[in-house]
């Protein structure tokens, strides 16, 4: 199979498993990470199929929505590239960035130790999606889907949460910007992938700072 059949057979699997995903995980937010992997394909030097079927395969079956089951993900994309006959090889490192590319493992260090470039771009590129305008727009749809408030003054955001307490918060949507996506700027791995970062998170702050006027009356 060449590699343009495989990828038109995975975005078809990625599409009919997602099909009823929460919005900010679903079929869209996988085209977008694709997308942005392949722009930063062009500036790294990294093997292309392994980050192409990353990318597609990177959420299809998020832990969230899965009774916290880290290892289905891993499982469901092995087992689909096993059977559309894919190099043991590149199997096993899609398998590998798929482990190791959530944010929630970087809380606790006491993790099997993975790292390439090829995980470092579709990190970068998943990265990039929880930020900006986007990511905004993903954090407010996720709290709706799991009923959370809006903002509450009374509750500070935990900002030295284990990866058990990350998985088990059920905070307020504003506390999610500094528990996760206001860090994502420093973990950015590439070059190309930091400069974006930097200018969506500062998209981000400035955000707060108009949501805090509004709320408080000043705006």
């Amino acid at each position: 199979m060449n590699n343009d059949h495989l990828l038109e057979k995975t975005i078809q699997f990625v599409k009919e498993t997602l099909h009823d995903a929460e919005g900010g995980h679903d079929w869209f937010h996988i085209e977008r990470v694709f997308n942005t992997s392949q722009m930063l394909l062009k500036q790294e030097s990294a093997d292309a199929l392994t980050v192409q079927l990353a990318a597609l395969l990177h959420d299809i079956a998020d832990p969230k929505f899965h009774q916290g089951d880290e290892s289905l993900g891993p499982k469901m994309a092995c087992s689909f590239l096993e059977a559309e006959g894919v190099n043991k090889n590149t199997i096993e490192h899609v398998v590998k960035i798929i482990q190791h590319m959530s944010f929630k493992n970087s809380l606790d260090g006491d993790g099997e130790e993975f790292t390439s470039k090829e995980l470092e771009i579709v990190q970068d590129a998943d990265r990039l999606d929880a930020m900006g305008a986007i990511g905004i727009a993903r954090a407010f749809n996720y709290g709706g889907f799991k009923n959370r408030a809006l903002y509450d003054p009374s509750i500070p955001p935990n900002l030295n949460m284990t990866k058990e307490e990350y998985k088990a918060s059920k905070a307020p949507t504003i506390n999610h910007f500094y528990e996760k996506l206001l860090l994502l700027k420093e973990g950015m791995n590439t070059e190309t992938g930091k400069k974006m970062a930097q200018e969506r998170h500062l998209f981000m702050l400035d955000y707060l700072e108009r949501f805090y006027n509004e709320w408080n009356g000043k705006e």
